[in-house]
């Protein structure tokens, strides 16, 4: 997979490199997949600073446990629309300990943690 200066955290996709991640754009961010999952979201924009960092995939029944691993996960703000937490979490990029917890998580997907990734719905087909 070739480097881009576009995508930030590339250390993610080198780090995951083992199990051939795929990099897709996704809402001016970067969406990665390993397999059929969708496990991070890459974003550093210059558009709501408070949420650039590595998105993760996740669902409400495993932050709790997650948290526990990921002590600085927290919700993805703009997602949430004033209505609590959201199903997607979020390490900082502005966090101190953001890299090592970054690689932490993506020790969990090297090995298989069931609370990180999602498989996306199918989209749905356009009418002609």
């Amino acid at each position: 997979m070739p480097r881009s200066k576009n995508i930030p955290f590339f250390f993610v996709v080198d780090y995951l490199m083992p199990l051939e991640p795929r990099l897709n754009p996704m809402f001016g961010c970067h969406a990665v997949y390993v397999g059929e999952k969708i496990v991070f979201i890459l974003r550093d924009r210059k558009t709501h600073p408070e949420v650039n960092g590595v998105w993760i995939a996740t669902g409400h029944e495993h932050h709790k446990s997650l948290k526990k691993d990921l002590p600085s996960l927290c919700s993805v703000s703009v997602l949430n629309n004033g209505n609590g937490e959201t199903g997607w979490q979020m390490l900082q990029a502005d966090d101190e300990n953001f890299e090592p917890l970054v690689i932490k998580a993506c020790d969990m997907v090297l090995h298989g943690d069931p609370r990180i990734g999602k498989i996306p719905k199918p989209k749905k087909k356009k009418k002609k």
